[in-house]
């Protein structure tokens, strides 16, 4: 268990938009670059976060994030730290699949993860506790070395709606009812009196034409 340790800001951002996002493919573990698009949000990102006083950037060791990463970093001393516990779901064979291509090719199995998302493993991947419980891990370890520092974590959709759940101690398969946008801003304070969800699925800097 972590102890509290002061006031600690984690500042969730998940990446900018990709090919496959906008083809409504599932992306896992494939290493898909962010097209123009997601570029542009990048530095949108950026730009929203510049005054953050942030002690750190963490990514996902993934193209699309690590991308995203950088361009925040811009603004930022530091270099971007790679870190393989935010790296997103490993969808397995599902990887790269368009929802109707799913549906055909694993109907069956579609209609019992609509069931059980959490314990259930892709085929060929992992399950969400397995995605939660090693991003946990890695937000441990941000919060024994930056307890009181505003630190930035880009990541994956499925990666930071299982950090959210556990921080705010929603049972995992609450996640279904949160959704988060591409090149959104979500942040969690970690303080002495418990854990709050002060910024979620933020994607202003969009709207602005960042």
């Amino acid at each position: 268990m972590v102890k509290d340790r002061g006031r600690m800001r984690l500042i969730l951002v998940r990446h900018g938009v990709t090919q496959w996002n906008q083809e409504n493919r599932a992306i896992g573990h494939t290493d898909i670059e962010l097209n123009e698009e997601g570029r542009r949000q990048a530095q949108g990102l950026a730009s929203a976060l510049k005054g953050e006083r942030v002690a750190a950037i963490y990514s996902s060791p993934l193209r699309r994030a690590l991308e995203t990463a950088q361009a925040i970093a811009h603004f930022h001393q530091g270099e971007v730290k790679i870190d393989g516990d935010f790296i997103e779901l490993d969808a397995g064979e599902l990887d790269g699949l368009t929802y109707e291509e799913m549906r055909d090719r694993y109907g069956e199995f579609l209609q019992e993860w609509i069931r059980d998302a959490c314990s259930l493993a892709m085929p060929g991947g992992e399950c969400l506790e397995d995605v939660q419980h090693r991003a946990w891990r890695g937000v441990e370890r941000i919060l024994e070395n930056h307890p009181e520092d505003a630190v930035v974590v880009v990541s994956h959709n499925f990666t930071i709606l299982c950090i959210i759940c556990k921080a705010l101690g929603l049972d995992l398969s609450q996640f279904r009812r949160l959704r988060l946008n591409v090149a959104s801003i979500s942040a969690l304070n970690f303080g002495e009196r418990g854990t709050t969800l002060m910024r979620f699925n933020d994607t202003c800097h969009l709207q602005a034409g960042g």
